[in-house]
């Protein structure tokens, strides 16, 4: 079975997947915390998407995977389009997920360099916190926040600024059309960090890409409604 590539987005990490154990049943679940966040964030804080693409496609020929399907949340998004640009024989399907294709995030809930002096200003662990809120339909009072919030904790205010950093100076706009995979783009329609241009961009723009929208939740989809989100990733790795 082709295994499941699950990477993570700004402050997360990979216990941000239980909620997805479910698919496993269709293959193994490969689930890395990237330089800086989560179980890894006492690694050198990168600060370019590319960086990250690098570290990622590395961590799975260390692990002896050379072909696999690929889901990137938020951040992630953008470090998995950089990995089809670097590799794109490696990917069988890929799923963008509630991410876009340029990294300056119009219609964020704030831009990337007010996140940038909020954070140098109010501290690692309060930016964590405030930022998690922004995931959730229901903020701070959501079912999973503190649970998230616990794993954006980890990160550090130098791992922070990097990853923000990476955001800011990135776009792969010029290399959606080259990507031959078969896509899904997937999105919550009260995302506050992707608004739905970013999204319809994948849509419209990637070759061979589907469409799935969740109604009623935010950027986190897949731990505000997780069985709704594996039945989307199930049935689309699944269809031939």
């Amino acid at each position: 079975m082709i295994p499941l590539v699950l990477v993570h987005g700004f402050m997360g990490g990979s216990e941000q997947w239980k909620m997805q154990a479910p698919l496993a049943d269709i293959g193994p679940l490969v689930t890395p915390d990237l330089p800086g966040f989560g179980q890894n964030a006492g690694a050198p804080p990168v600060n370019s998407i590319g960086g990250f693409a690098d570290w990622v496609l590395q961590d799975l020929l260390d692990q002896g995977i050379e072909r696999f399907h690929l889901l990137g949340h938020s951040m992630g998004g953008m470090i998995v389009q950089e990995m089809m640009r670097r590799s794109p024989e490696a990917v069988d399907r890929l799923i963008l997920y509630g991410t876009g294709p340029v990294g300056v995030l119009p219609g964020r809930f704030e831009t990337i360099e007010t996140s940038m002096n909020r954070a140098a200003k109010d501290g690692a662990a309060a930016t964590a916190r405030r930022i998690s809120a922004t995931w959730f339909m229901r903020g701070e009072q959501a079912e999973e926040y503190a649970a998230c919030a616990a794993i954006a904790e980890k990160s550090g205010l130098g791992a922070i600024s990097a990853g923000l950093e990476a955001m800011r100076d990135w776009s792969g706009e010029d290399s959606l059309s080259a990507i031959e995979a078969p896509s899904l783009a997937l999105w919550g329609d009260g995302d506050r960090t992707y608004a739905w241009p970013q999204v319809e961009t994948l849509w419209k723009t990637v070759p061979n890409c589907k469409l799935a929208v969740v109604p009623g939740c935010a950027h986190a989809v897949h731990l505000e409604e997780p069985e709704i989100f594996n039945r989307l990733i199930a049935k689309f790795l699944s269809d031939m």
